[in-house]
């Protein structure tokens, strides 16, 4: 097997456990108490953190062994796997709008992708990956600053799709990281490494919180969707910047990748508006009223009847010879009720 089939196995690879982890997040999303130290001691969400890190350690090893154009990609099979998962996981049906919205999103997605890197990317700098860091630092701090801005006033659609952007950016900041550390680690030494390692371990974490806290009150398929296509543009973006990869065919290429946004764009919208559609059908659904039980006759409780009260009679005495002496009649017992 050579490197880039094993780069592309994976890659996919990685997407399944990436899946399955924002599968079981979302799920504990919808039915744990919101407090933000719940989740340590919840035995589900270690496992997401399992799968995520499984995920993780398998796109870096996609990355060293595959570029940047080719890796990055594939990531898009995560939408297209955890809808599948859900239904049959957790019986979750997947409507024809979702369907739809993913199929809008993985072919746009692919577009923008298949069109970008044309030449080999340039080895990335250490200050170019401060920079990249600083900027995209800076860009997760104000998406969740937003966030919150947006809980307050009742958007709880547009706070998802912003702290799941913030995950996007904080996971593909941290796979051009990766990629830069994966194709100079022979050559660098550990002192180099080690802030950039740090810097991975930092966005990786800031990922995991901001995708968790997307997955709250929004469903699964528009915050998966929204750092699924963030992840490859951010990584992308700094590759055509930074690495001077650019676009490939020319001005064919440059309106294909174009063309591909657009069509990311109308798939977002269409999984955004079922997730909200979704979520005020349940919203609006009649509560279920269970009536209180009634007692049947035969459980009702016995009546005892009252006994009559006994009436005392006095005894009679003797009358002598000749006595004229009447025995008073004794007056009856009062009634007892």
């Amino acid at each position: 097997m050579n490197a880039l089939l094993a780069s592309v196995l994976l890659a996919v690879l990685s997407a399944v456990a990436y899946a399955a982890a924002a599968v079981v997040q979302e799920r504990i999303a919808s039915t744990t108490d919101p407090s933000r130290f719940a989740l340590l001691h919840n035995g589900r969400w270690w496992v997401s953190v399992l799968l995520n890190g499984t995920g993780a350690l398998l796109h870096v090893v996609a990355l060293g062994l595959g570029p940047l154009t080719v890796v990055q990609p594939l990531g898009v099979l995560t939408i297209v796997i955890a809808a599948p998962l859900a239904a049959l996981t957790v019986k979750r049906p997947v409507g024809s709008a979702a369907w739809r919205g993913v199929a809008l999103v993985s072919v746009g997605l692919v577009a923008i992708l298949s069109f970008s890197g044309a030449h080999e990317s340039q080895p990335l700098g250490t200050g170019g990956q401060y920079a990249v860091a600083t900027v995209a630092a800076g860009a997760v701090v104000v998406l969740v600053a937003c966030s919150q801005v947006l809980a307050r006033t009742g958007r709880a659609g547009l706070r998802s799709i912003a702290l799941a952007t913030a995950a996007g950016i904080a996971f593909g900041t941290g796979s051009v990281c990766v990629k830069a550390v994966a194709e100079g680690w022979a050559l660098a030494s550990p002192a180099r490494a080690a802030p950039v390692l740090v810097l991975i371990a930092v966005f990786a974490l800031a990922g995991l919180a901001t995708s968790q806290a997307a997955y709250r009150g929004s469903g699964l398929a528009a915050p998966l969707a929204t750092a699924t296509v963030v992840n490859p543009v951010v990584a992308g973006a700094v590759g055509i910047v930074l690495l001077e990869e650019g676009f490939r065919y020319g001005t064919p290429g440059v309106l294909a990748a174009l063309a591909g946004a657009l069509l990311t764009s109308w798939g977002l919208y269409v999984l955004t508006e079922d997730g909200v559609t979704r979520k005020r059908r349940a919203a609006s659904a009649p509560a279920v009223v269970i009536p209180s039980p009634v007692r049947r006759p035969e459980t009702a409780p016995a009546r005892v009847p009252l006994k009559p009260a006994p009436v005392s009679v006095e005894p009679v005495p003797p009358r002598s010879p000749g006595s004229t002496t009447t025995t008073p009649t004794p007056l009856p017992a009062p009634c007892r009720h």
